[in-house]
């Protein structure tokens, strides 16, 4: 049966494959669903930083006035 997902080659340590097969048996999955979950995970960790310093350089940056929440959403935060 054909698949719309892309394949890639990688080479990783031997350490590396050990930890990923024993990742994928626990969770009891492929070791290729088990590596591609991880790269996705990292990717989004990437995104995060790079987000992340794109708002604290403006923040940095800032010079406007600052409004709290009650001014912007028009309610009380739910302070617990």
């Amino acid at each position: 049966m054909a698949t719309t997902k892309q394949r890639i080659n990688i080479s990783i340590s031997k350490s590396t494959a050990r930890a990923l097969a024993h990742l994928a048996k626990r969770d009891q999955e492929p070791v290729a669903t088990k590596a591609g979950a991880l790269l996705e995970f990292a990717l989004e960790i990437e995104e995060d930083r790079v987000l992340s310093e794109i708002a604290d350089e403006r923040l940095k940056n800032y010079r406007g006035p600052w409004l709290s929440h009650e001014e912007v959403w028009g309610q009380k935060k739910n302070t617990r």
